[in-house]
């Protein structure tokens, strides 16, 4: 297995080494040779041989005088009721919803030999490495369910060796055995009054079944982180964000005298974060460069969880203090190469009397609501925009101003409508325009004053009309144009006026009619011309009176009536022809004079 992140922390190099040995069910010892002593690392029975010569041993009683070659002469066999199945479970945030429990059992002939274990955290996150380290401990346990001690003088015999014992009374008792354990005791008898001077030499050796595996206690205890510490939060050169898909940084712990404070210096730390749901919460990654505060899952130093963050005197606090204490809020810092002027920020002031809540986007600002929004201010709003704007109402809008309204365009205005508009005015209304104004409406437009109107243009109008236009006046209408007026009618004009109309010219009139002209008064018409009247017809000319038709002019007159008669009436009367002159009449003729003349 290798280990993501594994830390020795308060103890010696040889309990880290032990203790991970233990963990992973390695064991050794030594074998002593000639000229050099070998340490041998083992997890398994293949590793190990029988001592040269000492294949089989036999037992012999202590007080049995026949003592001509190495042998056994105490042994002691014990037995001990041991769980017989151990369980482990752990987890893996990176598959939350894995199951990892795992279970290994050794089977034995006695009637408690299922009693079980279980065990939490299993240190693991592979159903493997579980598995592995379930079958570890419980061969650890089962190591102690049969022990030999026995007592002996072969002197080739020693921890690690391999031997079949044999001429033990109880046949079953003649096996292989593998020594798990030796204690040695040697004297020399030279010393002592009366001694020959002989070398004596004892062994303690304590052995198993060889058939059954062996694997170490997990005896040296692994050292536990007693609180929280602080670290710094560390990354690649260049970088002021390190992190992965899962939001965990690096630091340097202050006692790790060794790392390099860069993104070598620890294992991906998982981040607390005030709010984690799928793929909803809260999270703020911490920077290279700020404190942590880093606990440990069940005091394991081999496993930090950051669950803090502190200022210090190099990563100091948002808002001067103590002035500002009554400053709370969110202040970031932009990324990368941001500087103390590049921020987001809200910020809530809460001094009594000055209570705001301050909200700064550095670059853009984006608002969702998925429904209605309500906005409520209790005295004056200035909105500031130093760009454009742009407001889509898809529906419809409603704009209540209670008191007064001051829009202020500075340069250009457009107004769309895409079908009615409604403007309703309670009194007066006042629009200046400086310069031109256009209206294009595409459809109808009804315009209705309740009371006045008054429209002043300064310099010109022009006003076109795509198709019909009605003007309905309910009493007087008055037109005033300063200077010239042309009206131009693409196809036909109609007037109406209900009673009376004046028109009063104050210098020329020309009516230029490209057709024809039909006129229609209803009553009696007067045409007044001060100086001279000339009516110019092209062809025909016809005037046409129900009753009679007089031409007068001075003490001259012409009438006719419509029964027919003719009176010429004046002071002299010529009847000059430059051709024939005709008098017909179907009755008298009367010329009556002083004279009458005859060429």
């Amino acid at each position: 297995r290798e280990w993501e992140y594994c830390v020795q922390y308060r103890e010696t190099s040889f309990e880290f080494v032990s203790r991970l040995m233990e963990q992973e069910g390695i064991y050794y010892y030594f074998r002593h040779e000639q000229s050099r002593h070998v340490l041998v690392l083992s997890d398994a029975y293949g590793a190990h041989t029988t001592a040269p010569g000492y294949g089989s041993v036999p037992y012999y009683p202590l007080e049995d005088q026949m003592r001509e070659r190495d042998h056994v002469y105490d042994w002691h066999l014990a037995q001990e009721v041991q769980p017989g199945s151990l369980a482990l479970n752990d987890y893996d945030f990176k598959r939350p919803s894995a199951r990892l429990e795992v279970r290994s059992s050794v089977s034995r002939s006695h009637s408690n030999a299922d009693h079980p274990l279980y065990d939490y955290p299993g240190e693991y996150v592979q159903t493997g490495d579980g598995e592995q380290y379930a079958r570890n401990r419980i061969e650890a346990i089962q190591t102690q369910y049969e022990r030999v001690q026995l007592r002996t003088n072969a002197r080739g015999l020693g921890a690690g060796h391999l031997f079949k014992m044999t001429g033990y009374p109880r046949d079953d008792q003649n096996r292989e055995y593998l020594i798990i354990g030796a204690r040695y005791a040697v004297s020399q008898e030279a010393y002592e009054t009366g001694s020959g001077g002989d070398l004596q030499y004892d062994s303690d050796l304590e052995c198993i079944d060889a058939g059954q595996a062996f694997r170490p206690m997990p005896t040296t205890i692994k050292p536990i982180v007693q609180g929280p510490q602080t670290a710094m939060v560390v990354g690649p050169k260049g970088e002021e964000i390190w992190t992965d898909q899962y939001g965990r940084v690096k630091v340097h712990f202050y006692w790790d005298r060794h790392d390099q404070s860069n993104e070598n210096s620890s294992c991906w730390i998982r981040v607390s974060q005030s709010w984690a749901g799928k793929n909803w919460g809260h999270i703020q990654i911490p920077r290279i460069g700020q404190e942590v505060i880093v606990s440990f899952l069940e005091g394991d130093p081999d496993r930090p969880i950051i669950t803090g963050r502190v200022y210090n005197a190099e990563q100091t606090v948002p808002y001067d203090l103590p002035a500002n204490a009554t400053q709370s809020g969110i202040k970031s810092r932009s990324s990368k190469g941001g500087t103390p002027a590049n921020f987001n920020e809200i910020r809530m002031e809460d001094k009594k009397g000055e209570e705001q809540l301050f909200i700064h986007a550095e670059k853009n600002q984006d608002i969702e609501v998925e429904n209605d929004e309500t906005h409520w201010v209790g005295h004056d709003r200035t909105k500031t925009i130093d760009h454009d704007e742009t407001v889509h109402v898809k529906h419809d809008r409603t704009e209540t101003v209670d008191n007064n309204e001051t829009i202020t365009i500075g340069v250009d205005r457009t107004e769309q409508v895409g079908n009615n508009e409604t403007i309703t005015i309670g009194v007066n209304r006042t629009e200046s325009v400086g310069s031109n104004e256009s209206i294009t409406i595409g459809a109808n437009r009804t315009e209705s004053v309740g009371s006045n109107e008054t429209i002043t243009i300064g310099s010109n109008r022009t006003e076109s009309v795509g198709a019909d236009e009605r003007i309905t006046i309910g009493a007087n209408r008055t037109e005033s144009v300063g200077s010239n007026e042309t009206i131009t009618i693409g196809s036909n004009r109609t007037e109406s006026v209900g009673s009376n109309e004046s028109v009063d010219i104050g210098a020329n009139q020309t009516t230029s009619i490209g057709r024809n002209e039909s006129r229609s008064v209803g009553q009696n018409r007067s045409t007044s011309v001060g100086q001279s009247d000339s009516l110019d017809v092209g062809k025909h000319f016809s005037l046409n009176a129900g009753d009679s038709i007089t031409l007068v002019t001075g003490s001259a007159s012409i009438t006719m009536k419509k029964d027919g008669t003719i009176v010429i009436s004046g002071k002299n009367i010529t009847l000059d022809g430059s051709g024939a002159i005709n008098v017909k009449a179907s009755k008298n003729v009367v010329v009556k004079g002083q004279k009458i003349l005859q060429n």
